[in-house]
């Protein structure tokens, strides 16, 4: 390398050069490899959010939908069907969800807690291949919570169905607020709104 003068106007030695040029060498390698590791970056973006202990989701679920075919005051073994579907860049699986009774006259209508199932897919009419579930339900809160062992990968669409004994004995616009977790250390809960059914009696129509 050529040893220019320095504005001292002492020459620059042979091991100095060596040294700059060293160093201009290690910015074209590192500028070569950038676009590789800005490549690998976007190459997984779906990666789970991990912060200071908590499991978030990259992309959460944002919204539940919930459905019913039964809607009038004590019909019998009706049916609730709440769908939450997972970007393909969720970042995590979905390990389980609560759902909780936060509005509704009637407070004591009892669910069959162990009867409760889930399917893939959002359409209750043509459900896909059911999963495992295990549910809990807490009466003081009017809280169920769900957990699926074999957990609903991102891109997918989960049904839970929980199946009351009975309808309400009273009319009234029910709501139901749900929150998903994301698998892994001490998950953090995405709110997804709330679920609203609309319960009628029998006589609201005639």
């Amino acid at each position: 390398c050529a040893l220019p003068i320095s504005h001292h106007g002492a020459f620059k030695t042979t091991a100095h050069c060596k040294t700059m040029a060293s160093w201009k060498q290690g910015l074209r390698r590192a500028g070569a490899l950038a676009p590789l590791a800005l490549g690998l970056l976007w190459a997984n973006p779906s990666r789970a959010l991990e912060l200071r202990g908590a499991t978030y989701f990259s992309k959460p679920p944002w919204s539940v939908e919930l459905i019913s075919y039964q809607t009038y005051t004590y019909e019998t073994r009706p049916e609730y069907y709440f769908t939450v579907s997972l970007d393909p860049q969720a970042g995590a699986a979905l390990g389980g969800l609560t759902i909780t009774q936060t509005r509704g006259v009637d407070r004591w209508f009892e669910f069959s807690v162990d009867r409760t199932t889930a399917f893939l897919g959002g359409n209750p009419r043509r459900e896909g291949p059911k999963i495992p579930v295990q549910a809990r339900f807490d009466q003081a809160s009017r809280s169920f919570t769900i957990s699926f062992p074999e957990p609903v990968q991102p891109g997918q669409t989960v049904t839970v169905v929980l199946k009351p004994w009975t309808n309400p004995g009273q009319a009234d616009t029910y709501m139901f607020a749900v929150n998903a977790y994301p698998v892994g250390p001490n998950p953090s809960p995405a709110s997804l709104g709330y679920g609203t059914l609309r319960i009628y009696n029998m006589g609201d129509f005639n």
